[in-house]
């Protein structure tokens, strides 16, 4: 019979490979060079020359390989810790205990001696190789064969990363980003040994791009829009139905008349009486006889439109209903008044875009304006436009390519190269464009200012607005200010205007109808649990028919005699971002 004996390495105390030895014997050989480990290996071989079982050849290999293995570098332990040895990340590459780490990092600023340059500390056991940052510490710990030189080089590298993901060296932000220094680490050292990276490929590994992921979320996003079109047209499919129902409904006594009024009066009428047929009361006799169970019928398709619609606004919704379901005194109220448009149309559109900081300061504000002008009339096609700009604040002016620059540079006045040619009949082109770009707080057209205070019950919110820019008319502004999610709805304070509480996407929105030089300021307070950053970004969104850079077209002329040009002119300024961070 044999018993198993051991070979083994002082720095390994678990046996490195399993041999056989005489029977009742067990021997453990400590190997403290590689040519003891073959004397060792030659006497066990003679031990066991007689039994084929023991494959001495292969023992010695891996004995060998295994002491190789162990002069490489071993890395324990990654850390982050303050100056006292407090913990602040953490990442183990063998198996260590919360327990040990804790105190290899406690007695870590023990060992160190102030009267050195080193950078390495060394105990019974192990090796601290660290680096400051500032009023922390990078640590490495490793086993003491470890090779210092590829030490150090490791320990560069992993101070590296740490500015990377944390903007300052502090206690805060390192535990903000801890778990992204951990994946960090985990890309540097595998299993206590230096991979071959660098800081670059650090960086595409932890960012885990992946083009199918991406590929899969426009796929997604893609069938979403397809869903919400194909809701909006089956909710505009039912309200058509409902108005043809209604049409049909308008009884013979009513059919021969065709004026305007008569019709609308009409309506009035039938929407009256189906909503009486609706209720459980009787109804008089003759709208009995004008077809009860088909009124009855119109009736339930309205209301289950009706149902349908709510349903879809309560799930954050945006649906438009057509003033054809309305009574007609409401519809005329909606429908904004037809812009009248000449032969010679020209469309001044602006779009803002504005950064600001919620302690104040602008970081960017971008004016990017555009004139459009459509031509639908073939004898004013060979035509030039005189243009006043008024604004002092450096706007940046860019013309078509095809209009004559000299010309507009010396006398203001838009009009083609060649003059024999005219401009494209009934399509739009744009001839001038405008960009201004400013950090002036002063050229903000609103200013909005936000102010969260804590309080025993969660959080107190001021909010005002003023309007710096006192020559335009915002319409239908809306602040949209972020509230927490599950805690209810906020309770309002003081108010100018209305607000809407959207609970599906966690926005409280404050809309002011119009913001002018009589309506110039304004405030809302409201109370709801939460945090002071919980109220950022702010987000405002407006409408103005006026100009912000003050660019017109004061005349139309023909290119042949000067003679002048009836046009119109349509001037919207719009928000493309409007936030507060």
């Amino acid at each position: 019979m044999l018993a198993l004996g051991y070979l083994c390495t002082p720095a390994s105390p678990v046996p490195c490979e399993r041999v056989f030895s005489k029977a009742g014997t067990v021997t453990c050989h400590f190997i403290d060079s590689k040519e003891q480990l073959a004397t060792v290996l030659l006497g066990v071989g003679k031990l066991a020359a007689s039994h084929t079982a023991a494959n001495i050849a292969e023992v010695k290999t891996c004995c060998l390989d295994y002491m190789n293995s162990v002069n490489q570098l071993v890395l324990l332990a990654a850390a982050v810790c303050t100056k006292a040895g407090k913990a602040l990340v953490s990442r183990q590459f063998v198996e260590m205990t919360r327990t040990r780490v804790e105190g290899l990092l406690a007695a870590f600023p023990k060992l160190m001696n102030t009267g050195k340059q080193h950078t390495f500390v060394e105990t019974e056991s192990v090796r601290y190789v660290y680096q400051p940052l500032e009023k922390l510490y990078m640590v490495l710990v490793t086993t003491k064969n470890s090779n210092i030189l590829e030490d150090l080089e490791t320990l560069r590298l992993f101070s590296r990363v740490i500015p990377e993901y944390c903007r300052v060296l502090e206690e805060s932000e390192i535990s903000e980003h801890c778990f992204d220094l951990i994946f960090a680490f985990d890309e540097i050292v595998a299993l206590g040994y230096r991979e071959n990276v660098n800081l670059a490929q650090i960086r595409t590994f932890t960012e885990m791009d992946s083009h199918e992921e991406k590929v899969f979320r426009a796929v997604r996003e893609t069938q979403e829009r397809e869903a919400k079109a194909e809701m909006r047209r089956k909710a505009k499919e039912l309200q058509q139905i409902r108005r043809d129902a209604e049409r049909g409904k308008k009884g013979p006594g009513f059919g021969g008349f065709g004026s305007s009024g008569m019709s609308s009066s009409n309506t009035a009428i039938i929407t009256d009486t189906l909503i009486e047929i609706e209720k459980p009361k009787p109804t008089p006799a003759p709208v009995r006889s004008s077809g009860p169970s088909k009124a009855l019928k119109l009736v339930g398709k309205g209301k289950e439109v009706d149902e349908f619609v709510d349903k879809l606004k309560s799930e954050g919704e945006n649906i438009i209903l057509s003033s054809t379901g309305k009574r007609p005194s409401e519809a005329s109220k909606s429908l904004p008044p037809p812009t009248h448009t000449e032969s010679v149309h020209m469309r001044v559109e602006e779009k803002i875009t504005l950064t600001c900081g919620r302690d104040g300061g602008l970081q960017n504000m971008e004016v990017l304006g555009m004139i459009t002008l459509r031509v639908s009339d073939e004898k004013n096609g060979r035509i030039r436009l005189k243009f006043s700009n008024n604004d002092k604040r450096g706007v940046q002016l860019q013309t078509h390519p095809n209009v004559d620059k000299k010309l507009f540079t010396a006398e203001s006045v838009i009009g083609l190269k060649n003059p024999d040619k005219s401009f494209p009949l009934k399509s739009d082109v744009g001839v001038l464009k405008w960009r201004l770009q400013t950090t002036d707080e002063s050229f903000i057209p609103l200013t909005i200012n936000c102010w969260p205070s804590e309080s025993g019950t969660g959080c107190d919110v001021n909010i005002e607005y003023e309007l710096q820019d006192e020559c335009l008319e915002l319409n239908d502004v809306v602040i949209s200010i972020p509230v927490p999610s599950g805690v209810g709805a906020p309770v309002i304070g003081d108010l100018d205007g209305e607000y809407r509480h959207d609970s599906r996407r966690n926005v409280l929105e404050w809309c002011l109808p119009v913001i002018d030089v009589k309506n110039k300021t304004g405030s809302l307070e409201f109370s709801i649990p939460g945090q002071p950053n919980d109220f950022f970004p702010v987000n405002v969104s407006f409408v103005s028919k006026g100009s912000y850079c003050d660019i017109q077209v004061i005349k139309v002329s023909q290119v042949d005699g000067d003679s002048p040009v009836r046009f119109s002119t349509e001037t919207s300024f719009l928000v493309d971002k409007y936030e507060i961070l």
